[in-house]
This record gives structure tokens, sequence and C-alpha cells, in this order.
């Protein structure tokens, strides 16, 4: 049985030219890129070589580009380094929503600890923050605003641009967690405005465990990851040669193939929806914005008569033994699940958000696998309803 993989927000598997990009520094080229022989020199010409096409693709300086493990390192740096850097001053407050990647919630509740007040804005029902309501935020006392520019579980696209400016003029830095929008829309950190940004390699193509953290020259931060003088003594470690150099030529190919993904994500997603409305009528219901977010993220939720809604880890289950790979965007803790803290966040129900599964398209899906997810889907939920009624 073939293995329908439609959670590509979560992963994605290498690109073969990626592969080939790293398997040189693997072997031949290991050596430590500080080192000052010749093994070294090389690999730390590679490394800037890297440094210097990513900047060029977002549109920044390659002074301003610091690697680290991946978007988690970035988003703890970044906040937690802006804390440190003003909350001395007087600027204890920090700016988020509900619905963040934990990654940027967990960092802020912990600098409670030292003093930091988190103020969170609401989304509205497609997850959507707005300009107004940062701007009616910000107080004397903001140190840093985080707001992602798409979310992981519903696809929501918030207006990073118009956000930007009002901090601009408020002068309180702006952070953006950009690790499912890079790649999949055009991002130039100049036109946006916004003073840092986060970069996974793994959600592009590249390999697992290396990423970007975007800082403007200027912006007030104290690094965070301490013990070397790695990326100028912003980010202490031994450089991941082998990660970087593929996490460039991730960015490259994905930013080449941007338009013709594109396309390819939507024709895919009308073919979803259609076939879903087709099946299921109004026993379905989509979370987050039916038009106007990426093409390649799905959130659906399944309506039934039972209060709590359908078991959300039996619907994986099933479909994994089917061979369909999605997730819920719920968290499993000592077998409990627990309903996506994204979609309690827009106000959706318990019984929505346990029954809601995120379908997330990649380079490599096809209609046909749309449709073979589609019959898996009805046969899988008939039964599970009606145990349910």
């Amino acid at each position: 049985m073939d293995t329908v993989y439609f959670d590509h927000a979560a992963t994605t598997p290498v690109h073969p030219e990626v592969l080939d990009a790293m398997l040189p520094y693997f072997k031949d080229q290991f050596g430590n890129a500080d080192a000052a022989h010749q093994y070294g020199r090389d690999c730390k010409v590679a490394v800037e070589d890297a440094r210097e096409l990513i900047a060029k693709l977002i549109g920044a300086e390659p002074s301003e580009i610091i690697f680290t493990s991946g978007g988690t390192e970035s988003d703890n740096a970044i906040i937690k380094g802006v804390f440190a850097a003003l909350s001395a001053a007087g600027k204890t407050e920090i700016i988020t929503s509900p619905i963040e990647h934990h990654a940027v919630i967990h960092p802020a509740q912990s600098l409670k600890r030292e003093g930091a007040e988190v103020t969170y804005l609401q989304p509205d029902s497609n997850g959507v923050i707005h300009p107004g309501q940062v701007a009616d935020a910000i107080s004397d006392k903001s140190a840093i605003v985080s707001l992602m520019h798409v979310n992981n579980e519903v696809g929501s696209i918030n207006p990073l641009r118009e956000i930007a400016a009002i901090c601009k003029e408020k002068k309180v830095p702006f952070h953006s967690d950009t690790v499912q929008s890079v790649g999949k829309l055009p991002i130039d950190v100049k036109e946006l405005g916004v003073d840092a940004l986060s970069i996974s390699a793994h959600k592009i193509y590249g390999p697992k465990g290396v990423g970007v953290l975007y800082v403007k020259n200027g912006t007030p931060w104290i690094p965070w990851l301490q013990g070397g003088s790695q990326e100028r003594r912003r980010r202490g470690g031994t450089s991941n040669v082998p990660g970087i150099i593929g996490l460039a030529k991730a960015l490259e190919l994905s930013v080449n193939e941007m338009d013709k993904n594109s396309k390819l994500f939507n024709d895919l997603r009308h073919a979803m929806l259609d076939g879903l409305t087709e099946r299921f009528g109004d026993r379905f219901t989509i979370n987050g914005p039916v038009t106007g977010g990426v093409p390649h993220i799905l959130n659906v939720g399944f309506k039934t008569d039972s209060e709590s809604g359908l078991d959300g880890e039996m619907l994986l289950l099933n479909l994994d033994i089917e061979g369909i790979c999605v997730s819920n965007g719920s968290a499993c803790t000592s077998g409990a699940m627990e309903p996506s803290h994204v979609l309690q966040g827009i106000g959706q129900s318990e019984a929505i958000s346990n029954s809601s599964i995120r379908i997330s398209f990649g380079a490599s899906n096809t209609v046909e696998q749309v449709n073979l997810f589609l019959d898996k889907l009805e046969g899988i939920l008939e039964r599970m309803m009606a145990t349910a009624s």
C-alpha cells in the first residue's frame, strides 16, 4: 500500500539537490569552520557563501543572518535576547497572540519569572491579528511584538507590513516567525519592515536541526546561546556546516519553485474542498480562512451529534492504518488528547477542535492522492460516526 503524506507543514523530505549539496561536507570537506587550517578555511568559505545567498534571497545583509538549530531556537533567542537588552530600562511587556507556535508562547511565559508582562492580542475567527490591535496594545513598557506570518495550523496570514510600520513608528522591535511562509510567500525583510524573523530548513525540503535568525542591524538584542565566538559571538556552538549548506540550497530552490508550487497547492486545495463538499456537505467545516490564507494548509473539522466530537486520536490512527499521514495540531500528554490551542484561540468549539485534522500539501502530492484520501476518510468517518451516535 502506498502511503499518502499530507503533513508537509510538520516536515518535508530533503530535496535531492539539497542532499547532493550537503554530502561533501559529511565526508571530504568535514572541517570545523572555525579552524585555522585548510580544512577549516574551506568550510568557512562555504558557510559565508551560504550566508550571502540566504541574505540575498530574503533582502537582508549577510551580517544580519545568524545560523541556529531551527525555528524554536530562533524564536527563543530573539524574544529572550530583546527582553534582556531592554528590561533594565523598564521595557518589560511582550506582545504576542494566543495562537502563536509554542516556541513563542512558552519563552514569553517563562520570562514572567524575570518580571515580564505578556499581552495576548485576540485573533479574529480566521486567525488574523489586525494592525489596529497592535497600535492599541503598544505602550511605553513594550519590549517586543512577536506575531507569526502564517499560522502553522490554519494557514491564516498576518499583515506583517502594516504591523511592522506601526512598530517602527512606536519604536518597538517586531519579530515574526516565518517558518510556514518562507518559500511559500515572497519574503523581503526590507519591504516587510520586520526587525527579526525565524526560518527553519526542514519546512522547505532542507535538513532538520538548522535554521536562521535574521536580526536587523541595530536591533537591541543580547545573544542567548553563549560559549563560543561563532556567528560573531551571537550564537555559540560549532557551525553545522552540512546543515547550513543544505538550508541555503533549500531556500534557493523553494524561492525558484514558489510560483509552480503555489499553483499546485491551489489545485490540490480546490480538489480537496470540492471532494469534501460533495461527500460530507454541511457535516464538515473549515477552520481558519476559506480564502486569503496560504493554499498549502487546510484545517477541517467534522460535525457529529456527540457533545465532545469525534475521538481525534482515533481518527488519526485510522487514517494512518489506511496509509494516510495528516495531523490534528493537538498535543498528546499521557495518552490524553488536548484540543488545539490555535482552534480554541479562534473560538472554535471543543467538539469541532477534537474532530479536526490539518492537511498540508507538498510538491510531490497529486490530485489522485486527494481522491484516495477522500475515499479512505469517507469510510473511516462513517464507521466512527456510527459508533459515536
